[in-house]
């Protein structure tokens, strides 16, 4: 991984390899021409990269949203939710019975009874439509069950007329279920945004990596450069052959970390691979030959910040879900408050002969208010410990709700303007943090002129180089954390970015 990186270091393989034996002091040699001590200063602008290469942020979200076990696995959330609303709807289902049952015996039929019936709940009130036709006969066939021999056929309703009159136990249930596709749509958008800040940090870490080692492997050229330069210098008697023992230093300390950076940035691009799956659902690599893209800087004026405000007190999942667990418990507080009235069920049903379709039958036994069954059902709890028991404990759940979303409110906007405050920060920090490397470059250009004048040494050289490097390093450093912060704005105030909008 990385050779197409390393093409350059590679042709000093060979020398590098050599410098790290012990060091000899070059002995004098006449006729050589003295070599340049540095050629280039950690130029910011290197040459340009084949955008072929470059995998952007832009790849890595189309990647995530697309194909991650996890994002498909948020998407089965509202999924559940809806199949919890058909199960619900199951209660509103019209039920067909029939049953049948005969008794002969010594030539004696006992009874010979077939009942069926046709249950169609209403929405409305809570009124169950009854449909049916019973035909019990036989001998020893209750008189007050027993029908003419053609059956008798109902049709009627049962309204309750005090506990389940305004909301029953299966309107709550759906009214619930429909609420809680609400807040399974909310816990999926948040589940995704998780899993695209984790994926967003480690694309900027992978970034991170790739600078350092390329900023180290312009140091070891750099060292390189100067170690043959002091070589050519004390072979010529122009300088003490000690310098070169220093500049040989120099290389092996930079050799030691690129090595190091070589691991961490194999590190860093085995972690980013752990978001980019094909659309098979196969784990997929991150290309050897890939590297990232610049950082946009976007930056985040006051009026992206007020909306983005905005949407965490209105529309952050978070916020969203409570919202929707409170309307939920709201419901089930006025089931609950249902269940202190008194169950009072009125049921009507008009009868008339089974055959009521032929034209003879009589019209005393067709359906009309002479033939009718009526009944009233009463109960009521005298002291209702378990229903006002359940209503208080649904309160207290109602309160809980309020107190965490509140919090929760609270938290977000804290949150968003601690990421918005950080991302300020980091835009001045950059600014100084330009300048300054600008001001070293300065102070390394003016310590090289010092040491062709011989008022300066290799190791001060070094000094201000290596802190030219640093100030580089902590540069990329504080752009990755830029972005990372951009990307924790954008999540904390509930929703995401793509990094380039």
């Amino acid at each position: 991984m990385l050779t197409s990186w390393l093409t350059p270091l590679a042709i000093l393989l060979p020398t590098l390899a050599a410098l790290a034996q012990t060091p000899r002091l070059p002995t004098q040699a006449p006729g050589l021409e003295p070599a340049p001590l540095q050629t280039k200063q950690l130029a910011q602008d290197r040459p340009p990269v084949d955008t072929a290469r470059i995998f952007s942020l832009q790849d890595l979200a189309e990647l995530v949203f697309a194909y991650h076990p996890v994002v498909k696995q948020a998407a089965l959330l509202s999924e559940d939710a809806r199949s919890q609303v058909q199960q619900a709807r199951g209660g509103f289902d019209p039920k067909l019975g029939s049953g049948f049952d005969r008794k002969l015996f010594g030539g004696t039929d006992y009874y010979n009874n077939w009942a069926n019936e046709l249950k169609v709940p209403l929405w409305p009130g809570g009124i169950d439509l009854k449909v049916g036709y019973d035909r019990m006969v036989g001998t020893y066939v209750n008189p007050e069950h027993r029908t003419p021999l053609n059956g008798l056929a109902i049709a009627g309703l049962s309204v309750p007329l005090g506990q389940g009159l305004l909301i029953d136990a299966r309107r709550s249930t759906l009214r619930q279920a429909k609420i809680m596709v609400d807040a399974a749509e909310a816990d999926q958008v948040k589940q995704i945004n998780a899993i695209w800040l984790e994926a967003t940090q480690a694309y900027w870490n992978w970034y991170f990596n790739y600078q350092q080692m390329l900023l180290i492997q312009e140091g070891v050229e750099l060292a390189e450069t100067r170690f043959q330069g002091t070589s050519r210098r004390a072979q010529l008697g122009d300088q003490a052959p000690i310098d070169s023992v220093e500049a040989q230093i120099t290389v092996q300390d930079r050799l030691v970390q690129f090595a190091q950076l070589q691991v961490e940035q194999q590190n860093a691009g085995l972690l980013l691979s752990n978001y980019l799956w094909t659309k098979d659902g196969q784990p997929a690599e991150l290309p050897a030959y890939a590297v990232p893209q610049l950082p946009t800087m976007r930056t985040v004026d006051s009026l992206t910040y007020e909306q983005l405000q905005d949407f965490a007190a209105n529309r952050h999942p978070t916020l969203l879900k409570l919202d929707a667990k409170i309307r939920q418990l709201g419901v089930e507080v006025r089931y609950r408050r249902e269940l202190l009235k008194p169950t009072v069920n009125v049921s009507g049903y008009l009868l008339s002969r089974g055959d009521f379709y032929r034209p003879e039958v009589p019209g005393y036994y067709d359906f009309g208010r002479d033939n009718y069954k009526v009944g009233v059902d009463f109960a009521f709890p005298l002291f209702l410990r378990k229903e006002r028991g359940k209503l208080w404990q649904t309160r207290i759940k109602v309160q809980d709700a309020t107190l965490e979303q509140q919090n929760s409110r609270r938290m977000i906007a804290n949150q968003v303007s601690a990421k918005y405050n950080t991302l300020k920060a980091y835009e001045r920090q950059l600014a100084v943090q330009e300048q300054a490397i600008v001001n070293q470059r300065i102070l390394l250009q003016a310590e090289l002129q010092k040491f062709e004048l011989g008022e300066s040494t290799i190791f001060l050289i070094n000094a201000r180089e290596s802190k030219l490097i640093e100030l580089r390093l902590k540069q990329e450093s504080m752009r990755a954390n830029y972005e990372k912060s951009l990307a924790e704005l954008y999540y904390y105030a509930g929703t995401r970015t793509l990094g380039n909008e």
